[in-house]
Parts: C-alpha cells; sequence; structure tokens
C-alpha cells in the first residue's frame, strides 16, 4: 500500500484527497485530506467514488478510428494521420471558417484542457468557437464585464465571515458551489447559523440548501430579474443603500427601477410584496451581507440581468469588495485576461442568425444551425473536445443529427457515449490518476485564497500520450504542420509568448530578463507543469512549483482582503450601476410584469452524486435520488390525472418520463434533472439507467441576448398522463456496434 495526495478534479470545490493504493496502482480508498487547510478531510460521494470512476472498465484506452458503422482501435500514429486527413481535407475544399471547434466543462478541470485550448482555437483559423461557458456561466463574466469592465473580476460569497447569506438559484449543498469554490459547503453553511448569522434560500423548489437556512421562500421559475430589481427599488425607495465604493450611474438605476415596486412583481413571481420589502430591509440591516446565485438564474431568460442585479444589491448594501461580504480572490498565479479589457463583445458575428461573439466564442445554442444551414462558411468539420453535446446542448436531439451531417469530427474523450459515438476519430485522455493537476480556474474563485498542486498519482503506460501530448499535436495538425511534427513546439510557443510578457512586467522575478535566460529557470516534468511553474513565478506570492510540490497537501494563502481597484477595468474607473448595454434587457424585463404566466414551467435538478453526464457510469454513484424523474408537486398529480409517467412537451420535442411526486417542488413547476438520456449507450452501467434527454425540451432558438446563453430553466411545457414505455422501444445506438481490434 501507499498513499498520494491530490486536488479532486471532479467538481468546483477544489477538495483535497488521500488515495490508498495497491501495489499494481489499483485505489483502495479515497478519503478527505485532513491535513488540507482548505478542505480539512471534507470529502463528497463523489470524490469517495474516485478510483471507481478512474478505473471505469469502459473507459477508452487507445484511440478509435470509424469506418461506415464500424468501429477499431488503432495506434495514435495511425489516429492522428486520420484526423490530419479529414480536417485538412475540409479546409482544402471549404475554408478555415467551415472548421468548428467546441471545448467542455472538464477542460476547465484539466491542465491539458485550459493550457491548449487557445492554442488549438488559435491554429484552427476560425471563428466557429464554441464552450461550455454558453451552457453555464456566460451571463456572469458578461454582467461582470459590463459593471466592472473585467468579465473576470467574479467575486464569491465571504463564507466564513458573513452575517447574512442570500442564495438565488443556486443549491450548493448538493453542486458545491460553483464559480464559488468552498469545499464543505454545507458545513460552512451551517457556521454562518452556529456564530448567529441568518440564510435565506429562493428556488422554485426547497433544495438541501433550504433546509440549511432560517428561511425558504418559493419564486416563480425565470422571474428572479423582477424579485431583484424590486429588491433594489426597495433600498432606494426606502433610503437604506450604503455605497461603500465609487459607482457611476446611480441616478439611472433609480430609474430603471421605479416601476419594479414589490407590489408590481408579486403576482409574476409569486413571492409576496411583503416578503420582498423584508428580504430587503434585512439585507440593509444586516452588519455583513452577501448575495449568491447561480446555475438557476444563469441558464435562464435574463440571466444577465439577473447577475448584474446581484452586484447591484451586493453594492447598494455596501457589501462589494468587504468582509463578510462579496469579494474577489488573489490567486497564486499570474492572472491572465480573458477577454479584452475594459470588456467589449460582438468582434464577429454568427453566420446563420447574427448572433454576437462573447469573449471570443459564439453561442452553442445555434451550433445545429451553422452545420444545417448550406452556404460559405457551413461548419463541415468539428473539434470536440470533452464535451457531450447531444445530451448537454440546447434542443440536443436536433444537435446530435446535426453531427452526422459532417465531413469529419474528432473527438477528445475518454468514452464512447451519445455525442462521440458521431465522430470519426476518439482520441482518449489517460486517466485522471495519470495526469497532472492544478485548478488554473477554480482557484481564482475559492471563498479563502489558497494553492494546490497535484503530481501525476501514476505513471502513464507504454505508449500511451498525455493530455498535453494529444492536444498539442492536435495544434500542430490544425496549423497545417502535419500530424509527425513535435509537440513540443506548441509548449515552447506557449512558454516564450508566456515569458515574453513576464520579462517586461516590472517587479517580476524575470523583469529585464533574455526569454532564453528565464525559460532556463523553470521547471516541471511536462509542458503544462512548466507552464504552471512560470504563471506561479509571475504570481502575487512569489511562489514555484517546487514550492507547491514542498506542500502536497495545499497551501493556506490567506482569508480574502479587499482589491477591487486591482480589477477593475471600466474606462472611468468606476463601478457602472446602469450599463446602458442592459437597457433594452431591461425595457424588455418591463413588459413581463404584463405577461401571463405559462401553466407548467420546467426546471433542471442539481443532485449530489451526479456531475452533468459523465457520472452515470459508475455503481456506487447510481441510486438513491440519483434518478433520473420528474419532480412535480402532488397537487399538479391530482389536478393532471397523472399516474406512474407522465408525457412532457415543449416548443421542441417530447418525452415520457416517471413521475416522482414531491411537495418540496413549487406548484406549477416540474424538474428534471440533466445529463441523462443513455438508452443504447456503451456505458454498460449508464446503459442499465438510461433516464431521458431533459434538454429533448430545451428551445435552442431561444438564448439570454446580452450573452448568448442557453434558456434550461423556465421553459413553458404541457405534462400529460402517458404508459411506462415499453423497454422494447428504445432503439440501440451506434455506440453499441461492435469494435473490431486492429
Amino acid at each position: 500500500m501507499r498513499t498520494a495526495h491530490r486536488s479532486c478534479p471532479i467538481c468546483d470545490a477544489v477538495c483535497g484527497l488521500r488515495i490508498d493504493l495497491h501495489d499494481d496502482g489499483r485505489v483502495a480508498g479515497v478519503r478527505g485530506d485532513a491535513d488540507d487547510p482548505f478542505s480539512r478531510g471534507y470529502v463528497c460521494p463523489k470524490g469517495a467514488s474516485l478510483g471507481r470512476i478512474d478505473e471505469d472498465p469502459d473507459r477508452l484506452r487507445a484511440p478509435l478510428i470509424r469506418t461506415g458503422d464500424q468501429w477499431r482501435t488503432a495506434t495514435w500514429d495511425e489516429a492522428f494521420r486520420a484526423v490530419e486527413e479529414g480536417l485538412t481535407g475540409v479546409v482544402e475544399r471549404h475554408g478555415r471558417q467551415a472548421v468548428a471547434a467546441y471545448f467542455g466543462n472538464p477542460t476547465f478541470h484539466t491542465m491539458g484542457g485550459i493550457f491548449y485550448r487557445g492554442p488549438l482555437s488559435q491554429s484552427l483559423g476560425t471563428t466557429n468557437l464554441y464552450s461550455a461557458g454558453t451552457i453555464d456561466q456566460m451571463p456572469k463574466h458578461v454582467s461582470c464585464g459590463l459593471m466592472f469592465g473585467n468579465a473576470m473580476a467574479i467575486s464569491v460569497p465571504d463564507l466564513d465571515r458573513t452575517d447574512h447569506l442570500l442564495v438565488i438559484g443556486a443549491n450548493p449543498a448538493e453542486s458545491h458551489g460553483s464559480l464559488c469554490a468552498a469545499p464543505d459547503f454545507p458545513g460552512r453553511l451551517k457556521a454562518i447559523r452556529a456564530r448567529g448569522g441568518r440564510i435565506v434560500v429562493v428556488d422554485p423548489r426547497r433544495t438541501r440548501t433550504a433546509d440549511l437556512a432560517d428561511e425558504h421562500v418559493f419564486v416563480r421559475p425565470g422571474t428572479d430579474a423582477l424579485l431583484l430589481f424590486a429588491l433594489v427599488h426597495t433600498l432606494l425607495a426606502e433610503d437604506l443603500a450604503t455605497v461603500r465604493v465609487e459607482t457611476e450611474g446611480l441616478a439611472e438605476l433609480r430609474a430603471h427601477a421605479a416601476p419594479f415596486t414589490p407590489e408590481a412583481v408579486a403576482g409574476p413571481t409569486g413571492v409576496p410584496a411583503a416578503t420582498i420589502v423584508r428580504l430587503a430591509r434585512d439585507l440593509a440591516a444586516a452588519p455583513t451581507a452577501a448575495v449568491y446565485t447561480r446555475m438557476g438564474t444563469s441558464t435562464a431568460d435574463f440571466g444577465t440581468l439577473t447577475q448584474y442585479l446581484v452586484d447591484v444589491l451586493n453594492t447598494l448594501t455596501g457589501n462589494l469588495d468587504r468582509p463578510g461580504g462579496v469579494m474577489f480572490t488573489r490567486p497564486a498565479t499570474l492572472e491572465v485576461p480573458w477577454g479584452p479589457r475594459p470588456f467589449t463583445s460582438g468582434r464577429w458575428h454568427s453566420r446563420v442568425r447574427g448572433l454576437p461573439e462573447t469573449l471570443g466564442e459564439l453561442p452553442v445554442a445555434t451550433l445545429a444551425d451553422e452545420i444545417e444551414t448550406p452556404g460559405e462558411g457551413q461548419v463541415r468539420a468539428l473539434v470536440c473536445v470533452a464535451g457531450n453535446l447531444a445530451l448537454s446542448a440546447p434542443n440536443g436531439p436536433r444537435l446530435a443529427r446535426a453531427l452526422d451531417e459532417l465531413d469529419f469530427m474528432v473527438c477528445v474523450d475518454p468514452y464512447l457515449n451519445e455525442t462521440t459515438r458521431h465522430a470519426n476519430v476518439i482520441l482518449p485522455p489517460p486517466r485522471m490518476l495519470q495526469m497532472p493537476h492544478y485548478d488554473l480556474l477554480l482557484l481564482t474563485v475559492t471563498v479563502r485564497n489558497y494553492t494546490r498542486f497535484s503530481p501525476p498519482v501514476l505513471p502513464l503506460e507504454p505508449g500511451q500520450l498525455s493530455e498535453a501530448e494529444i492536444m498539442a499535436r492536435l495544434c500542430l495538425i490544425a496549423a497545417g504542420q502535419g500530424a509527425d511534427a513535435d509537440p513540443s513546439l506548441v509548449d515552447e510557443m506557449v512558454l516564450g509568448e508566456l515569458l515574453g510578457a513576464g520579462v517586461q512586467i516590472p517587479g517580476s522575478p524575470f523583469e529585464g530578463m533574455e526569454v532564453a535566460d528565464a525559460r532556463a529557470l523553470l521547471d516541471g516534468d511536462s509542458g503544462p507543469e512548466l507552464m504552471l511553474d512560470a504563471m506561479l513565478r509571475l504570481g502575487p506570492y512569489g511562489l514555484s512549483l517546487a514550492d507547491l510540490r514542498d506542500h502536497p497537501h495545499g497551501i493556506d494563502l490567506g482569508p480574502l482582503q479587499p482589491r477591487l481597484p486591482e480589477v477593475l477595468s471600466t474606462e472611468s474607473g468606476l463601478v457602472r450601476l446602469a450599463p446602458a448595454e442592459l437597457d433594452g434587457e431591461i425595457a424588455r424585463l418591463r413588459e413581463r410584469l404584463a405577461a401571463p404566466a405559462p401553466a407548467m414551467l420546467l426546471i433542471g435538478r442539481r443532485q449530489l452524486r451526479s456531475n452533468n453526464s459523465w457520472l452515470h457510469n459508475v455503481a456506487p454513484l447510481m441510486g438513491g435520488s440519483n434518478r433520473c424523474t420528474l419532480h412535480i408537486h402532488p397537487d399538479d398529480v391530482t389536478r393532471l390525472g397523472l399516474g406512474t409517467h407522465a408525457r412532457v412537451t415543449s416548443a421542441t420535442g417530447d418525452l415520457v418520463v416517471a413521475v416522482e411526486p414531491n411537495d418540496r417542488i413549487m406548484p406549477g413547476v416540474v424538474s428534471l434533472p440533466h445529463g441523462w438520456g443513455h438508452a443504447g449507450s456503451a456505458q454498460r452501467t449508464a446503459a442499465r439507467h438510461p433516464g431521458v434527454n431533459a434538454n429533448a425540451l430545451t428551445d435552442d432558438s431561444v438564448i439570454d441576448a446580452p450573452s448568448g446563453n442557453a434558456v434550461f430553466n423556465g421553459a413553458s411545457v404541457v405534462v400529460a398522463p402517458a404508459p411506462a414505455p415499453p423497454e422494447e422501444a428504445v432503439a440501440p445506438q451506434r455506440a453499441l456496434l461492435p469494435v473490431v481490434t486492429a
């Protein structure tokens, strides 16, 4: 037996783990790392199952190539030659704009994913770039860009010092936080109340987070912006605002908020006016307070407006950039701007629907349009890295059908799944325990300044490629240098650009040096480790990769400190309380005040033992509450005459799903978890628990206009009785076709 230490790579909580391994490398057990100064031994069911996830027998060990309807294993050289032939052929026939790339959520959780997605995008030379950002978090980036001039200036609630926490449309007790890294989020919530603080949760469901709160308030899906504007209205109308930072636009904000009185929004939101007034007064009266929101509001109509109003509330209550309020993390690495500063968008537009670019990418909701619509620039090839678009994208079934129309598709993915089955080539990365790990992005949103590096626990097997080499070779193929080019060329290019900037940064350890001399100082066993070492040395704490190796349990860098002037990048140097770019959305929201409410609304659902679509093949995580059922209030079950199953119909599709009556959901609302729909999957455990694809019901023609984000929550649906579907009606997918060994 030996014990290894590493950060959990599964969700956003960055928990430290202790992994016990047999001599042959098999995982004997996983526990929380009690010596980690941030997570302090906490572990959730997903982290505890890391060994089973990593050793999944259905995980691909070698590249696959598809010919017709037959898969066969291939050597790496053969697979990359097939990629070169496929991509080069499309570029030669149709130009670079005919190639698109999609980067899925896991690319934010691996060093290979985050360090090489930029170079790969540049090498492809196309503006048809997409990511999970417009499925998840883009409204937050846009709202921060508009208010602070910096799309990465994301404030997090100072959980360990706040006196009052208002949570809207988030369930961190099960999600473990999102854009807010906080190991043991439930424990931190309990600590707030233990020290005399107060927690209020506003959500269409009484979630596990609500169970830990002092109060739960039901709100109708898609009306969060109305509720928040009413809170703003109350603060201003009753002279309760206490602004502690330099701002502009207060008069305009007051005018914008005027129509959204508590009485005016009570009907549409379902929240009584008296409750709204009390919530606002409680926020203003608390010694310190923080308002936090996430997926439930980010993936709904008015997503950007809602994220903006959250930060407006934190500003008006004097809690922006203040201990106990919301604060900006100071990460250990050099902070690299993501997108232009001051923030701008719309530098180019999508071909078919004319949707604007944001942070260098287009809305994934229009990818199917770009594939299906003939004409110059039609997408005919796709590079898909760690994404299961068939299940995660809006109107996923339509996009899955569109993928079959491509001339060529290559996927970097460990599974033959609902999306990769449409590919021509699949390039599997190593197991998680075979890769170095550093949470480059998640450590920018921790509720305490902290850093930790995890070296590989297990070595690569003979002939196996690292994720970095896979990505680097794709970069070189895309750049026209061929399948046999040396992947270290990409590493040195990235390091050259990074150090080229570093030698010019006043006060940096490389200031005034030649790039080659700075390069000689770096330490690391791979390209990503060398890049990380450079970014740590250029960071604010003067750390190096060697320092992190000497502290395998992580390093506590102290509580969050005020730093708004460092992250603020508006042209005026002030926080913008009324960005003109949101005037149109505010006008549209005013119209919402008089709009009739749909009879039934659909929302998603977080599950403690699940994470998007890729944990449904792990037997210990299946069962219990981790099931794909329709949560619906018992009164609605009776009213609609439902039995064991219901047919749910939307503007884009319909499906039949098992009914689970639940009085914890608001009447008039139904809930389906995302990431399911594994009927006929090659992943054997997932195929035994297939569920249904909730995104068959989401409309890809509807987006949050300022950000391009898909709208998953608050869709209008019709629910009717249905018989249970016969098992034999489930059609097998191409994934079940035989794999022939080369």
